[in-house]
């Protein structure tokens, strides 16, 4: 199988509320909007805001974000109101994370991988 692009698709009870979660208080680019949907950029891939979901997240789902400054984007976001559902640590696997969530509680991982760390370790 050959995959030329990939992208998350978000059903949420509140399709209103969560586009702005994504687009306002996350800051993600917008990469197109259509009738009913909107799709945003996440580096390497795509999350899609569409439809009418009736369940509400799963604990099962979640959602990885790499950034560049685990500190200083949460500072933007606790000024933005957004208070994160466990501050930054560093995990056992080397790695600080923060939990955040949507407003359909969908788990947001904010990673920053710091150096020295082998997913930032050149082999060559």
């Amino acid at each position: 199988m050959e995959v030329l692009k990939s992208r998350l698709l978000i059903r949420p009870r509140d399709v209103d509320a969560t586009t702005a979660f994504y687009r306002d208080t996350l800051g993600l680019a917008v990469e197109r909007e259509f009738p009913g949907g909107t799709v945003f950029f996440l580096g390497h891939g795509s999350l899609e805001v569409s439809g009418r979901g009736e369940t509400g997240s799963s604990p099962d789902l979640v959602l990885w974000m790499q950034v560049r400054d685990l500190a200083g984007t949460l500072a933007e976001l606790k000024a933005k109101g957004l208070e994160p559902v466990r501050d930054g640590q560093r995990e056992p696997w080397g790695l600080d994370e923060a939990w955040i969530a949507d407003p359909d509680g969908t788990r947001i991982v904010l990673v920053e991988v710091p150096e020295g760390h082998p997913i930032r370790t050149d082999t060559r």
